[in-house]
């Protein structure tokens, strides 16, 4: 049996839309175990179902993703003028939509979801979602560090697969 035999019959190139399917999949499981720890392990975060924290994990992912958005755009439309006040502009509005959307995002899950979830403590559970949230970009970002990081090739492991290949 040859090394040719055990290799897969073709390997396609994935393409922009399964990249993002698989981004955006990744992601809201992510936020899944995050949430779900979260209710598990701490009294400031209530979900009532594994079938809710689902949907909660997916509405908090869309949300997030147009919060960061709109933060971009928000942020660039200072930076294109010149000034010290655009560039203060720049950094207060971005605090403001990144700190105001925490706000709109607590309100939303409420309207959505009721006594099914509940952040609770502090500021009517506004730092319980806070916390979450960092919590659960913290990850992401561990994870794409990771991804990432198996991504790159270093000499040693092209010759690895080299020498592999010509067995």
């Amino acid at each position: 049996m040859t090394s040719e035999t055990l290799m897969p019959a073709v390997v396609a190139t994935p393409t922009n839309r399964q990249r993002v399917f698989v981004r955006y999949v990744t992601a809201i499981l992510i936020d899944l175990v995050v949430l779900n720890l979260f209710a598990e392990y701490w009294k400031n975060v209530f979900i009532d179902t594994f079938t809710t924290s689902l949907l909660a994990a997916i509405v908090l992912q869309v949300l997030l993703k147009l919060t960061m958005a709109l933060e971009h755009k928000v942020g660039a439309f200072f930076k294109a003028r010149p000034g010290r006040l655009m560039t203060f502009l720049r950094f207060f509005s971005a605090w403001l939509v990144l700190f105001g959307s925490k706000l709109v995002i607590l309100e939303a899950i409420v309207q959505m979801f009721g006594d099914d979830v509940r952040f609770l403590g502090a500021f009517h559970g506004v730092v319980a979602l806070i916390v979450v949230i960092v919590a659960m970009l913290v990850a992401e970002e561990i994870f794409v560090r990771i991804y990432r990081k198996l991504g790159d090739n270093t000499p040693s492991e092209e010759s690895g697969v080299r020498r592999e290949q010509a067995l």
